[in-house]
């Protein structure tokens, strides 16, 4: 994947002669906010915009976090990342450094606007600043050159400081020849004001692409609000439509889906090359919009890895990761940010000890999540079920301190084993079901695009006893084709393997296999710590010192272990075998288990043979 201007990546699209659309987002006021917006991203990234922007707050209120959104979006969801900017009430030092920084962080988009002043102030002019969009764009051009792409608003009804659209339509030919390539404009809701402002833009020699902004409407006095602030005009039938059913939420956001739908079609069909959406940060009326315009699949896109790729630029061809951190992408970003180079084809041990420390924002505890792990534990087998309850996805445990979001729909096969290992004390926080040889495209599995077959190895991460650490160990010994590494918190240490072990791969026409998740050594003696620290800083520490629930969770973190085990066996193994003759206090493996790393009885291996 390759970081590029957005006026780069609009002229590629054209090729597919298929409308791209984008998505707008603005940083939350709260941690929480911020967690909830980048699940989002997480789950949005898959219908596949061609880019998306982060709003700047008035007078820069926000140019932290929106700076800190950016970074995510770009290096760990891989998304083409554009950065509002205004110019009012900023000093041009504090504009230096924004762009500054979002150069060193691979940003290289730029929606540059005038802006609004902070709530209960008036626009002036800062010394040293600048007065319009135009002298921003002026600015950015002549500091930067090239490097940023810079996209400017547009207003179809005109700017309410212009005393005519002419007026206005002359300030955005002043911006488009100051350096813009790209124009968005403002929100509107009559399609033919919008297509009346394209075609004096042209009449007026502005030929850079202009992308209509859509906004669906959430709800009526949502729609009300916006509308007024924005002074957007609003149809007479529009009104009528809503009049009846404003009190009725949902039938609300209903007809906004419809109307964008209907919207968008006359847009397209009069030829514009996107559409833009601002989503107010939510998702589902976007997601149905596109649906609707037949522009996603109902099925999710197949990523070109198995995680989500980075675009920044010194990440862009980095196709290998360690599998401890597939819950915590952010974490792992986080953590390897100073390297210079990243694995590219295979993994090398010598880069492991490389990781940085991780930061309190990553280990931190927030108070209004205490509840989602479940209720106070009196016991270990209380941890247990909140362990079971997770990986249930049908009961009220929704996250857990190593995982964020619900199980995945790639673990539905081992969904039911999941929840035996946990009622049976091995807490499981991260595993894979073995693969062999499914389409590339399949749309649970698949990914690295058409043509393929992907292929994973049983996985299983967990936390256990000593006890129990050591009878698995001790029946493992008889199992050759599974391997393990055991660690508890003192980083006492157990392994009957050494380096690295590929456990998902994809074979494509013309390419080298593709090893893109690895299991290895020295890396999972780093993740420990991370894994132990998370259990103890969101779990224990939530509860009040010298309680019972926190005795217990505090017991458990210094004397369990952490262990993975991978089968090797990924055509006919049963990684799930060893954990259920335990249970039933068998010792030894049965034969074929011991000869061939498992029976197949109790694990779904997901086949080609089955995968339609």
């Amino acid at each position: 994947m390759t970081s590029l201007k957005i006026i780069d990546k609009i002229n590629e699209h054209k090729q597919k002669g298929q409308p791209f659309f984008s998505f707008e987002y603005f940083p939350p006021k709260t941690s929480e906010g911020v967690q909830n917006l980048f699940d989002r991203l997480g789950r949005m990234l898959l219908f596949d915009p061609l880019f998306i922007d982060i709003t700047w707050g008035a007078g820069g209120s926000t140019s932290a976090l929106t700076l800190e959104i950016a970074e995510q979006a770009q290096t760990v969801y891989g998304l083409e990342t554009m950065m509002h900017l205004t110019c009012t009430n900023m000093p041009v030092e504090q504009i230096k450094f924004a762009l500054d920084r979002a150069q060193q962080l691979g940003v290289r988009n730029i929606l540059a606007l005038r802006g609004d002043p902070p709530r209960g102030e008036e626009w002036k002019k800062i010394e040293g600043g600048f007065s319009y969009a135009a002298d921003l764009v002026k600015y950015i051009r002549e500091n930067y050159g090239d490097y940023f792409g810079i996209c400017v608003a547009g207003y179809p009804e005109g700017h309410s400081d212009c005393t005519s659209k002419e007026d206005d339509i002359k300030h955005l030919k002043t911006k488009v020849d100051n350096g813009a390539d790209i124009i968005i404009t403002q929100l509107f809701y009559d399609t033919d004001i919008f297509i009346d402002f394209v075609k004096k833009c042209r009449e007026a020699g502005i030929n850079v692409p202009i992308i209509p902004g859509i906004m669906p409407i959430q709800t009526y006095a949502g729609f009300k609000r916006m509308t007024t602030l924005s002074k957007t005009f609003v149809p007479q039938e529009i009104n009528d439509a809503l009049e009846p059913i404003k009190d009725n939420d949902e039938e609300v956001k209903k007809y906004g889906v419809q109307l964008c739908i209907e919207m968008s079609k006359k847009l397209l069909d009069f030829g514009v090359e996107g559409l833009h959406f601002y989503t107010l940060n939510l998702e589902r009326s976007v997601r149905k919009v596109l649906k609707g315009l037949e522009l996603i699949s109902p099925d999710k896109i197949s990523p070109y890895l198995p995680w989500a790729q980075s675009a920044a630029g010194n990440r862009l061809k980095e196709d290998v990761r360690p599998i401890f951190w597939n819950n915590r992408p952010r974490s792992y970003i986080a953590r390897t940010g100073s390297w210079d180079e990243f694995p590219n084809g295979r993994w090398g041990d010598h880069r492991s000890p490389a990781f940085g420390d991780l930061s309190d924002y990553h280990l931190g505890f927030q108070k209004e999540e205490v509840n989602a792990f479940g209720p106070a534990p009196q016991s270990e087998q209380d941890v247990y079920d909140s362990f079971a309850d997770y990986c249930s996805g049908n009961g009220k445990v929704k996250k857990l301190p190593w995982n964020d979001q619900p199980l995945s729909a790639e673990s539905d096969p081992i969904k039911d084993q999941l929840v035996f290992l946990n009622k049976n004390g091995f807490l499981t926080i991260n595993s894979q079901p073995a693969i062999n040889g499914l389409p590339s495209t399949d749309k649970k599995h698949g990914w690295g695009g058409k043509n393929g077959f992907v292929y994973k190895k049983g996985y299983i991460e967990f936390f256990t006893s000593p006890e129990n650490a050591q009878r698995l160990i001790d029946y493992i010994k008889k199992c050759p084709m599974i391997t393990y590494h055991a660690v508890n918190r003192k980083g006492e240490s157990k392994t009957n393997t050494k380096g690295t072990n590929a456990v998902t791969w994809g074979i494509f026409p013309g390419k080298e296999v593709i090893q893109p998740t690895v299991v290895d050594n020295a890396s999972f003696m780093v993740w420990k710590d991370e894994a132990f620290t998370l259990w103890e800083n969101q779990w224990a520490n939530s509860f009040a010192q010298d309680s019972t629930a926190r005795d217990i969770l505090n017991k458990m973190i210094n004397e369990y272990y952490l262990i993975n085990i991978v089968d090797n066996n990924f055509i006919n193994g049963d990684i799930f075998q060893p954990f259920h003759d335990l249970v039933n206090n068998l010792t030894s493996p049965p034969l074929n288990v011991s000869q061939n790393g498992g029976s197949g009885s109790s694990s779904p291996i997901v086949n080609s043979v089955n995968s339609n």
